[in-house]
């Protein structure tokens, strides 16, 4: 009993200081801010490993961003997801396991943060996590305070085992926990899009997933079954989720970010999928988390995954997400607003075969309401740079308009051949003087 209360007493004066912070009208309290101005960018182990994961592995992940740029590049976070839970201790406080974990996660946090990174750890808000591992339920403010006194920066809190619990008031319970721990930690919620977080979760988390689960596959993944017909959980594809996650756009914005899940960049698509799955989740601002090997991986997957011109869409701090402006059969074209009235230029190919596209500027005029942004190619020159062929030389968009100097221009056409399931992605940087 004695050691009960000593303990009780020591999270209570750990999280004193807290007692001070102003609170909202409602009478909760904020999340923590400035975490998320950008959306976030790391690398986490569900994707490749699950559960078998184990302090060796962590070590030898984050040795290696190191090694290959991948911190400097702004992959910060290094995420354990499910599996790295040991059990509660009689007072109930959670532990990590010590066989995978054996120096703990203080350590591992200490290791991280000398190599200029960030622990992420993963929960979920029923009483189990989906992997069956013991969950947050009744216990959200002794987690909190644990993965404070550890150093953890990020919290992934998963939505598995939660039968007649209120999403709304599960996650604002974490949010307030983080919050009264004392230490900034980065909310990432997994609710799955179920409850349509995006219209209530800005004031409660910095990102929220919009979609089920991601799964190596360009379309469609097809409906699994198990030896008697019965249908299995299925992953989506990158452009179902796609199709989901670009409706949303409104909602997204700095401080808070639409979710489509992690990246499956190096675990088993072509080239040519990986580098428009990366592209596509550079234009619609998501996270960038990776969930590939990071130790063993080819030289494609390290060039896309470290492209700093197509990063930098992403990491954008106008913070608009992009938008699909039209499709034309399998072809689409996406644009998204940058800094500085520059623009974002994406043309995806879904279709089975190579296409040849002529960029007609003309029928690409973007008038964005949500940023107030259009982009006006009849009367603005635009430079574009072409973000993956980087030998290409730069062109501009020349489209016959108004103006003295415009009189003396004609449409200029270009054409550009895009590869099958792939992007051609350009910066367009409007010309002084035209």
């Amino acid at each position: 009993m004695k050691k009960t209360i000593l303990l009780i007493a020591a999270l209570v004066l750990a999280i004193l200081p807290a007692f001070s912070q102003e609170r909202k009208p409602d009478g909760n309290l904020p999340k923590w801010e400035g975490l998320a101005e950008t959306p976030q960018m790391g690398w986490s182990s569900w994707n490749k490993f699950q559960t078998e994961i184990n302090e060796t592995l962590i070590k030898d992940i984050a040795d290696k961003m190191v090694e290959l740029g991948l911190v400097d590049a702004g992959y910060v976070y290094l995420n354990l997801d499910d599996g790295w839970h040991g059990e509660r201790d009689a007072q109930g406080f959670v532990h990590e396991d010590s066989e995978k974990f054996p120096s703990g996660m203080k350590a591992l946090a200490d290791y991280l943060h000398s190599k200029g990174m960030k622990l992420g750890i993963y929960s979920d808000a029923g009483t189990n996590t989906c992997a069956c591992y013991t969950g947050s339920l009744g216990h959200e403010y002794q987690d909190a305070f644990t993965y404070a006194k550890w150093g953890v920066d990020y919290l992934k809190y998963d939505w598995c085992y939660t039968s007649n619990i209120n999403p709304k008031g599960a996650y604002a319970l974490m949010r307030d926990a983080l919050r009264w721990a004392g230490r900034p930690i980065f909310f990432s919620m997994c609710e799955w899009g179920s409850s349509k977080p995006w219209e209530w979760a800005a004031e409660v988390g910095h990102s929220w997933r919009t979609t089920g689960d991601i799964g190596v596959g360009f379309l469609a993944i097809p409906q699994r079954y198990d030896e008697n017909g019965n249908r299995l959980w299925t992953p989506l594809g990158v452009m179902p989720i796609v199709d989901m996650n670009e409706p949303l756009r409104q909602y997204a914005g700095p401080g808070h970010w639409n979710d489509p899940d992690m990246l499956e960049v190096g675990n088993g698509m072509t080239a040519a999928e990986d580098r428009a799955h990366f592209t596509l989740w550079c234009m619609m601002a998501a996270p960038l988390i990776l969930g590939n090997d990071i130790t063993d991986m080819t030289p494609e997957t390290l060039a896309t995954i470290t492209n700093k011109d197509v990063i930098a869409i992403d990491q954008d701090r106008l913070g608009i997400q992009g938008l699909r402006l039209k499709k034309e059969g399998d072809i689409q074209y996406w644009f998204k607003p940058l800094e500085g009235g520059d623009w974002a230029f994406c043309i995806l190919n879904i279709g089975e075969a190579p296409a040849t596209v002529t960029i007609d500027w003309a029928s690409l005029e973007v008038d964005d309401e949500l940023s107030g942004r259009r982009t006006d190619f009849a009367n603005v020159n635009y430079r574009a740079r072409d973000l993956w062929n980087t030998s290409a030389k730069p062109f501009t968009t020349l489209v016959k308009g108004k103006g003295k100097l415009r009189r003396q221009m004609v449409q200029n056409p270009v054409s550009t051949v895009v590869g099958s399931h792939d992007v051609a992605v350009y910066r367009l940087t409007p010309v002084n003087g035209q």
